[in-house]
């Protein structure tokens, strides 16, 4: 059990970002009034408005305990789908993708 547990009996117990190109990917796993733990995954992506001014849009999934194994199946077999059939991963693979970084990817 996380040292802070008793600082956050509802609410944030771990979190984890992680940056992949242009968007982030944020994992927090929360804790619901009754002590269930759940896992919230959100996307974020720096946007640019009409006027100019840049904004993250975030798209956000819930996931239950009772849904895990389903969910890291079908993930895990849709990204194996993905490396064995996608000529898109063999070209990456041949080509380093750092030298597809833009000033952008940076600013995030």
């Amino acid at each position: 059990m996380p040292e802070d547990f008793e600082k956050h009996e509802q609410g944030d117990l771990y979190a984890r970002s992680i940056r992949a190109g242009k968007r982030t990917y944020f994992f927090d796993v929360k804790s619901t009034k009754a002590g269930d733990y759940y896992l919230t995954i959100t996307e974020s992506k720096k946007r640019f408005g009409t006027d100019g001014k840049f904004f993250f849009e975030k798209h956000k999934i819930f996931l239950y305990k009772e849904d895990f194994e389903k969910f890291s199946e079908g993930l895990h077999d849709a990204v194996s789908f993905i490396k064995t059939n996608s000529p898109v991963i063999e070209a990456a693979v041949a080509e380093p993708a750092s030298s597809n970084i833009s000033f952008e990817d940076l600013g995030q």
